[in-house]
């Protein structure tokens, strides 16, 4: 046209020169003429550099002929009205000045923002079509060529500086973000050229608010991406973090200080510390990714953080914990590097926070784990694995910090694993030990000492309360991780309080004094006339001769003497035996078990290496304790209350001769017999050796305490001689050697000493009465005037016991024992019977 550009309106010449008859169509044609208008409107009346008065009668008539084209194509021709009225309405409005003054330049298409829009067009084209992540080789002659279209577009250096980088960024974005280059040309632009225009004090204002718009929404994309920058990273890799950070510190920067007015929306979320510097950016984007990485693990492994069923989550916690070992790697070879460009602790900054995120889901698992369990050992162990290489994480990438990493560490709420761990196992220990309390107090209310079986003649509760404590002891060694001695102790301490208070239990059974009759007074034997005696036998002797055959019949026939009462105080004593006997596996299992990780100041540590050490010592002394109590009262019970009616009851009750002892011995052998078939090996030597001595010290009651019933003759002795030594035998022959005969002997001395005392004369008893009497109370001789000393019943019988001699003289049936009796203590005469 022989114009300068800068003069053609260019829209309008096309206007005027392309006829209809150049399109395929009248309908094309009229489409291609309304997009022309449509450009005109926007550069002229939408968009003008210049604002368009409401009076102007050009922009009135402009937009009567924009609605009339709407509904059909206007004339173009020469001779149109319409045509001479749209060139005159453009060209006026186009070449307006703000002054009104003449200019050489036309202003349709340099109004903000379609000049912008216009341009960034011109500008996409320097790509390849073919491979649009490639820019053209031709693109320095292209941007050559674009400068001349400045002057048209209202295009300056510094916006087109800005246009090239938002079309160099915007093109990565749309080409899936696979070519870096691209996002790092841009990045050089924004750092460079843009940055320099940004500083620059004659900047127009739809600059300033354009360059406004296009650094937020670079930074916002890129933020996007920094705050999950491991999922980014996932489709783009390392190098997108790389680009991004300098991108969004780039577009920080200048909006912070060159944009007037510019607050950032996120300045809260960002300062976590106590400024906004590029390094605490950085520790929220780490601490960010991380979160979102630990999240995304959590949402593949579905945990529900609302409900957590114990069981199935241990399992997945110690997965989880593994996966957050390899982000914590992945974090430090991978991320850690670049960002350390621009926070100093990178690597302990997200080591705090996956810290952080792991400690708040083992929070909320311990909540419910409120019992130790194997699978609650191997989490904790597995959470105190992962802290520690956490916090050698921390320590490594601090080695530059003034205080070694010291505050970061700081922040790392300690997950106190073997202290969880202890308090879980104290507590699990506790309830293990109340369940056996409560064992014992069932066993209380309702142990009724029956055998278990047969083949296992000791109580029901005993078995529960070991089995307990063996199950307790097995499972505690089950725990997956190293036993102190100190918390081996623990158990055993309480384990032998229960003992304790169940051996207790077991020996609850009264004691031997309540089955031994009162003795009866000091009286001495009556002798009666000749006439009274023949009236006694006159009136008895029918009453004798039956009792005399009740005794003889009972003697060739024994019933079964031993009552329910005493057999249940054999299951007593078999119980003890056999807790004795599982004390002992229980003990060894304890000690020796290769679990067990000495203390450095535990009580148990010295014992235990010289091998010597015993949990159970003191309980293995009580239970003894308790076997020899049970034994004594069961003895006591079945010679002086089951056997009562055969021993103490009727032995040389009225007449020696008639009464001997054969019936008794019949019928406690018979009961010794039930004793051997109820009790174990164990516990049968010494409840034999108590039923023994218990016998032996009812025959001394028979011989000097035994009531008005009982009266002797010196020519009786020999009779209670052969008796005793019957009596001897019995246990000498009892069971297989249970009981040696050197123990009997020796138990049977005090007996033979007594039936020796009933062998001498009464003149003899007397004088050796006086002179142990005079003795014991110290007199020495008895002057004239003074009286023998009445001695004290000690209980304790011995030939040489002044009582003991005394209750000799008192049973027996001679004159000169009644009138020694009758003169030195005025002893009552015996009621006859």
């Amino acid at each position: 046209m022989g114009r300068r550009a800068e003069t053609i309106i260019l829209p309008l010449e096309l206007l005027r020169h392309l006829k209809p008859s150049e399109f395929s169509d009248s309908h094309e044609y009229h489409q291609w003429q309304k997009r022309q208008f449509r450009i005109l409107e926007a550069g002229l009346l939408l968009h003008p550099s210049l604002p368009v008065e409401k009076s102007n009668t050009f922009a009135k008539r402009f937009r009567e002929i924009i609605r009339s084209a709407e509904t059909k194509a206007i004339d173009t021709g020469k001779n149109s009205e319409t045509m001479r009225a749209l060139c005159n309405s453009v060209v006026s409005l186009a070449w307006r000045t703000v002054d009104g003054s003449a200019t050489d330049i036309c202003h349709w298409a340099d109004g903000f923002p379609l000049n912008v829009h216009i341009y960034t067009a011109l500008l996409s084209s320097i790509f390849d079509m073919k491979d649009d992540t490639m820019v053209l080789d031709e693109v320095d002659e292209l941007l050559e060529l674009m400068k001349k279209t400045w002057v048209i577009l209202g295009v300056n250096k510094s916006l087109h500086n800005l246009c090239f980088t938002w079309v160099l960024f915007e093109q990565y974005i749309v080409t899936g973000q696979v070519e870096p280059d691209l996002l790092g040309a841009a990045m050089i632009m924004l750092s460079t050229e843009v940055a320099n225009d940004a500083k620059k004090v004659d900047r127009e204002p739809f600059f300033v608010k354009m360059l406004a718009n296009v650094l937020i929404s670079m930074r916002e994309w890129s933020e996007k991406r920094l705050v999950n920058y491991h999922e980014s990273c996932n489709k783009g890799g390392a190098g997108m973090l790389e680009n991004n950070l300098p991108l969004f510190f780039a577009a920080t920067k200048i909006l912070e200080e060159d944009i007037p007015g510019y607050t950032s929306d996120e300045s809260e979320k960002v300062n976590e510390l106590a400024d906004d510097s590029a390094g605490n950016k950085v520790c929220y984007f780490i601490r960010s990714s991380m979160r979102d990485s630990f999240a995304k693990m959590l949402e593949e492994i579905n945990i529900d953080g609302a409900s957590f069923e114990l069981e199935e989550v241990s399992q997945t916690l110690i997965k989880l914990a593994y996966e957050a070992e390899e982000l914590a790697a992945k974090e430090k070879v991978t991320f850690s590097p670049i960002l350390k460009k621009w926070h100093p602790n990178a690597a302990g900054v997200a080591a705090v926070a996956l810290h952080s995120c792991y400690g708040t889901l083992l929070k909320q698992y311990l909540t419910g784990a409120t019992l130790l369990t194997n699978q609650t050992v191997l989490v904790l162990q597995k959470a105190g694995k992962l802290e520690k290489i956490l916090i050698q994480m921390v320590v490594e990438d601090s080695d530059e910090c003034e205080d070694g990493g010291k505050a970061i560490v700081r922040e790392m709420v300690p997950y106190e694993v073997d202290s969880i761990i202890m308090n879980l196992l104290r507590k699990w220990i506790q309830e293990r030990l109340k369940k056996g309390k409560e064992i014992i107090m069932r066993a209380k209310e309702t142990e009724t000492w029956n055998p278990k079986s047969k083949t296992e003649p000791y109580a029901q509760s005993a078995v529960d309360l070991m089995r307990h404590a063996k199950e307790t002891v097995e499972t505690f060694f089950e725990i997956p991780m190293a036993i102190s001695d100190d918390l081996v102790g623990d158990l055993a301490d309480g384990f032998k309080h229960l003992f304790k208070e169940y051996v207790t239990f077991v020996t609850s059974c009264g004691s031997k004094q309540s089955y031994i009759p009162t003795l009866p007074p000091l009286t001495r034997c009556s002798q009666d006339s000749r006439f009274s005696r023949l009236w006694k036998f006159a009136v008895c002797s029918v009453g004798e001769d039956e009792q005399n055959r009740h005794i003889a019949d009972e003697g060739n026939h024994p019933r079964l003497s031993t009552s329910r009462g005493t057999q249940r105080l054999y299951i007593r004593l078999n119980t003890l035996h056999y807790f004795l006997l599982q004390l002992h596996s229980l003990d060894k299992t304890l000690s020796i078990s290769s679990k067990i990780v000495p203390s450095s100041r535990s009580r148990h540590n010295k014992n235990r290496q010289i091998g010597s050490y015993s949990y159970f010592d003191h309980t293995r002394s009580a239970i003894q304790a308790a076997v020899q109590h049970v034994s004594e009262v069961a003895s006591y019970r079945l010679i002086f209350f089951d056997s009562h009616s055969v021993f103490y009851g009727n032995l040389y009750v009225r007449d020696v001769e008639n009464t001997r002892i054969r019936p008794a011995l019949k019928a406690l052998k018979q009961n010794l017999t039930l004793l051997c078939a109820i009790l174990t090996d164990k516990a049968q030597p010494l409840a034999l050796k108590e039923v023994m001595k218990a016998s032996f010290e009812s025959y001394l009651m028979v011989l000097l305490a035994g009531g008005s019933k009982r009266i002797f003759s010196r020519a009786d002795h020999g009779i209670i001689e052969e008796d005793f030594e019957s009596l001897k035998r019995l246990f000498c022959t009892c069971g297989e050697g249970l009981i040696v005969e050197d123990v009997v002997d020796t138990e049977a001395e005090t007996v033979e000493g007594v039936i020796a005392l009933m062998g001498q004369s009464t003149e003899q008893l007397v004088e050796d009465f006086s002179i142990v009497a005079c003795e014991a109370s110290g007199m020495g001789i008895v002057g004239s005037g003074q009286k023998l000393p009445m001695p004290p019943t000690t209980g304790r019988w011995n030939r040489s016991d002044p009582n003991t001699i005394l209750r000799v003289v008192c049973h027996r049936n001679d004159k000169a024992a009644n009138q020694f009796l009758k003169n030195t203590f005025q002893l009552a005469k015996r009621r006859p019977y």
